[in-house]
């Protein structure tokens, strides 16, 4: 059962407060609408009201910093049984929403027709640089009532406890006194062990399918690399260890390849036109003449030497040569809320939006 909360106000003679009646059903979705704080989490509203594909409407739709979606059913008084198959079914028909599906719930929530708005709205939300690549990868259920019968309450312990159903139940008291009204909240169930048992229910959700062509490149600039001398002669390059070169070696013939500049944004469109090689073995196509990659005037050194170097680790740089559609100088480069951005050197990119957000830019550049 969920702990009871007593308020008291203590001017001078103690005196408790008395819980009273919310007003209306409409006001409590209002409060948290307004700060979705209240529930525990950092949330982002993304519906109200949203009309299922069985007729019925969720309360509240939100999704945390992963992706993973929050389904509130609000209740202001005493939660009848049948509440628990209600959020059940909402789950049912929550899990099974694409990525773009959860997106037209936020632009009919938003009123616009603008397809940017979610991935823009999310980075500013939660500070990121982009939303995941994956939307909905689990959900989580939350009756919100100020009463819930015992029978209720047994139903939901059994669900999460015994067969890890992502459902939890936050009681509220409304209060008013001397004019102002204030809400306290409090949890059926330890928060931590909820927050385990939805993400574990139902993380399985696949990634986005990717295209098989579009590559994302961190072109990680510092003394041993400069963009400058990738844009002169057409590459791209990683290395100082195996985790940073594995990744771009993996990238083939014919990828197509969105340069990105850590805090400073995309620089370059191209087309790899040949296999990664390490930079003492590697030559790039100049001016229709193949040339040795270290007989080429460069402004970085494209060597690493690890003061403490690890037995059998490969530190070498190594280069990808690459056809640039467009690129740009740093100063110019292409940043904006809600494009993708990534610590590997290289990887699927498979976020439309930066898709067709960088492109476009390019495009035009």
């Amino acid at each position: 059962m969920g702990v009871q909360i007593g308020l008291w106000r203590v001017d001078d003679v103690p005196r408790r407060v008395v819980p009273a009646k919310m007003p209306l059903e409409q006001r409590l979705e209002d409060i948290i609408e307004n700060d979705p704080t209240m529930l525990g989490s950092d949330v982002m509203i993304i519906g109200r009201q949203v009309v299922t594909a069985y007729g019925s409407r969720i309360d509240l739709l939100a999704v945390d910093i992963d992706g993973g979606l929050h389904i509130l059913e609000l209740k202001r008084d005493r939660t009848p049984r049948d509440v628990v198959a209600q959020v059940l079914d909402y789950g049912s028909w929550a899990q099974t929403l694409s990525d773009d599906a959860v997106r037209e719930i936020y632009l009919k929530y938003c009123g616009t027709n603008d397809t940017r708005g979610f991935d823009e709205a999310f980075a500013t939300h939660f500070g990121t640089e982009s939303a995941p690549d994956a939307l909905n990868t689990s959900h989580s259920l939350t009756v919100v009532a100020g009463e819930m019968d015992d029978a209720t309450e047994r139903l939901v312990n059994y669900l999460a406890t015994g067969y890890n159903v992502p459902i939890n139940v936050m009681f509220f008291d409304y209060y008013e006194d001397d004019g102002r009204s204030y809400l306290a909240r409090t949890w059926m169930l330890d928060r931590n062990t909820s927050a385990a048992t939805g993400t574990t229910a139902t993380s399985t959700r696949r990634q986005p399918q990717w295209n098989g062509q579009d590559w994302y490149v961190n072109f990680g600039e510092e003394l041993s690399r400069n963009w400058d001398d990738a844009r002169k002669y057409g590459f791209v390059s990683a290395g100082g260890g195996k985790w940073y070169s594995r990744s771009l070696r993996q990238v083939p013939i014919g990828g197509r390849v969105f340069a990105y500049i850590p805090k400073v944004g995309y620089v370059g469109l191209g087309e790899v036109v040949g296999e990664a090689q390490p930079a003492d073995e590697a030559t790039l196509t100049v001016d229709g003449t193949a040339v040795p990659f270290r007989s080429l005037e460069l402004l970085a050194e494209y060597r690493h030497t690890p003061t403490q170097p690890v037995p059998d680790e490969d530190y070498r740089e190594w280069v990808l040569p690459v056809r640039w559609h467009k690129t740009v100088t740093r100063d110019s480069a292409f940043r904006k809320p809600g494009l993708f951005a990534n610590q590997n050197s290289a990887c699927n990119l498979r976020n439309q939006f930066t898709i067709d957000e960088v492109t476009g830019f390019f495009d035009q550049a």
